[in-house]
């Protein structure tokens, strides 16, 4: 039996329940398309120097193995060894969010305008990867989620690097979605009235690859693949 997308009442989606997703291949989709994170964790107290703990949100890359040893899948994040907030996760209960804006919705009232967006939510108790090969995995998914099939094209990480890196993983179970789409929802008699109601559709669009000052200018494949899926011109 696969596992429930909801499974836990702070995961249970109350308000806008008509937009909440009960696939957990939506999640899966999600996952697969966006490209950057946001985690909340609570830092500072027990002797930090900062007084009461208080939150913070931090943008961060991920990757995600749907296989990994966590319930329901892993998800991956990575940081300095030396970030307080990644030390102060191990263990704790994070939260990490995920949003694809694909639209903005012009109603005929304010009340009404609205965005088309994909959105999750993951929390679960958090763990520091402390096994060698996992995190060496951990750190290559986030390099492939980036450009697919890049991590295999690079040199190997160095002991320090390694070192220097902490690996956070937070299990896929405790996750809700929720999905807007389509036009704008008026009232009858303000649609009647004739004003303009409709959706400015929103989409990522890579540019063509730029080489970097001390690199050669032949794009790799894997580089130009992944850009062309991305919108970039295939001619470059």
């Amino acid at each position: 039996m696969s596992l429930p997308l909801s499974p836990t009442e702070r995961t249970t989606v109350r308000r806008g329940h008509a937009r909440a997703a009960d696939d957990r291949e939506v999640l899966h989709a999600l996952l697969d398309d966006a490209l950057v994170a946001h985690l909340g964790v609570v830092v500072g107290g027990d002797g930090d120097g900062d007084g009461a703990p208080y939150p913070v949100v931090l943008p961060v890359a991920f990757a995600v193995d749907l296989a990994g040893p966590d319930d329901g899948g892993t998800l991956y994040v990575h940081g300095s060894v030396a970030a307080r907030w990644l030390g102060r996760s191990g263990g704790a209960t994070v939260c990490v969010t995920l949003t694809e804006l694909d639209g903005l919705v012009a109603a005929r009232s304010a009340f009404h305008h609205s965005m088309n967006y994909r959105s999750a939510v993951v929390i679960g108790a958090a763990r520091v990867v402390v096994d060698a090969g996992e995190k060496q995995h951990a750190l290559d998914l986030t390099v492939d989620h980036m450009v697919p099939g890049r991590a295999a094209t690079l040199r190997p990480s160095t002991r320090k690097e390694l070192a220097a890196t902490a690996v956070l993983a937070v299990p896929l179970a405790e996750a809700s979605v929720k999905v807007r789409a389509g036009g704008p929802v008026d009232d009858a008699e303000y649609v009647a009235a004739g004003a303009w109601g409709g959706v400015v559709p929103l989409r990522r669009v890579a540019g063509a690859p730029e080489h970097g000052a001390d690199s050669h200018d032949r794009v790799p494949e894997d580089v130009r693949r992944r850009a062309v899926a991305l919108g970039a011109p295939a001619d470059h």
